[in-house]
């Protein structure tokens, strides 16, 4: 058993990767210290895995909503009107969404009216988001400004940029950075940058089954993993592991209102 609790805000476990030995997955996290992991919708089909694995794991696995910016198709505006009719329901944030224009341009304009529309679910139910941006930023900004000061707060999901890109999404008032395996990749730069961040706007996460931390990296990443992110956010900045799972996790229940827990 780990010698600190803490959660992992983001990982895939109702994905096909993890579908035969999710038992096991689960209790992996459970003996490194996890005290619930977040799982995020992305698609329409994930919608229902992502229900079906959560209610499997009743008060650990708590799911969210949302469609992923790189699912955003000619269909979207239908999928986007079954997801706002299952909300709130048991969800506990509007997640995975957000702009990503890495790979390619061609449904940028659907890909910013989806996202502004789920921004948009976020102001009205009050749950927060689970942000996703990749070569995106100042188009995200940009509509995240118009609700500023609506907004419940939230996660931008993976960051790996810059101290003043840092700066520029911390501005939004009840956001947190989502920080991962990538602070322990040998040639990251994101150690200087967290170093800099206050404690208090920072969540843990594994986005698994991707990205796993060194010295897993290459394998199927899992919540289990999450110490090691601890242990090098800890040599950042200069605190105890114990410390660094006590902050984030209380970041989190501020965070996501929903989830109960009773040690906070």
């Amino acid at each position: 058993m780990s010698l600190y609790t803490f959660v992992d805000t983001h990982a895939h476990l109702d994905g096909e990767e993890f579908s035969q030995d999710r038992d096991e997955v689960v209790k992996r996290a459970q003996e490194a210290g996890a005290s619930a992991v977040l799982v995020p919708a992305i698609n329409a089909a994930s919608e229902e895995s992502v229900a079906k694995v959560c209610q499997a794991y009743p008060g650990f696995l708590w799911p969210m909503m949302g469609l992923h910016p790189e699912e955003v198709g000619p269909d979207y505006q239908e999928v986007l009107s079954h997801m706002r009719s299952l909300l709130p329901g048991p969800y506990i944030a509007i997640g995975e969404v957000g702009l990503d224009f890495y790979w390619s341009r061609e449904y940028m304009r659907e890909q910013l009216d989806a996202f502004e529309q789920q921004v948009a679910w976020s102001v009205e139910t009050q749950l927060p988001l689970m942000i996703h941006s990749r070569k995106a930023q100042h188009e995200l900004v940009a509509i995240l400004r118009r609700y500023r000061d609506r907004l419940p707060g939230g996660v931008f999901h993976c960051f790996t940029g810059n101290s003043i890109e840092a700066a520029e999404l911390l501005q939004f008032e009840g956001f947190v950075l989502g920080i991962g395996g990538v602070l322990t990749f040998k040639k990251s730069r994101l150690p200087e940058v967290v170093a800099e961040i206050p404690l208090s706007r920072i969540v843990l996460e594994t986005d698994a089954p991707y990205m796993a931390p060194v010295p897993m990296r290459g394998k199927r990443n899992e919540s289990a993993f999450v110490p090691l992110i601890i242990e090098k956010m800890a040599q950042c900045k200069g605190i105890t592991p114990d410390e660094v799972a006590r902050v984030t996790t209380e970041n989190v229940y501020r965070i996501f209102k929903r989830m109960k827990c009773e040690n906070c």
